[in-house]
């Protein structure tokens, strides 16, 4: 039987900004360990702290430019995807306000992303 999510559990995430992530699917919301799905708001000018996630980590551009910094910096500009490989280290930021949907297999958990001390 099809499960509809009424409406998504909205996780604080660290930077220098507020951050409104709504996750849709994933452990909080509906308790789906192996993906989760999340709508991002991201304001201009945020800047994430840097981390090594336990996951794969794919986030696609709906509106304005996703900064990613890894072995070097991209801009992910609307309608564009990228692509994050678990045990690598990467840092997102926003240049302007920045709407995007992110994927994380296995499903995203506080204790699964290692921050970058600051």
């Amino acid at each position: 039987m099809a499960t509809v999510i009424a409406k998504p559990h909205v996780i604080e995430a660290e930077g220098n900004q507020p951050l409104l992530i709504q996750e849709l699917i994933g452990r909080v919301n509906t308790g789906t360990k192996g993906v989760s799905i999340a709508r991002v708001l991201s304001p201009a000018g945020r800047v994430e702290i840097g981390k090594i996630p336990e996951f794969d980590e794919y986030a696609v551009v709906l509106s304005g430019t996703l900064r990613v910094e890894s072995d070097r910096c991209e801009d992910v500009l609307t309608g564009q995807a990228v692509i994050c490989r678990k045990g690598e280290w990467v840092r997102f930021s926003t240049p302007e306000e920045t709407e995007y949907i992110t994927v994380c297999l296995p499903a995203f958990a506080p204790g699964l992303v290692r921050w970058d001390i600051v």
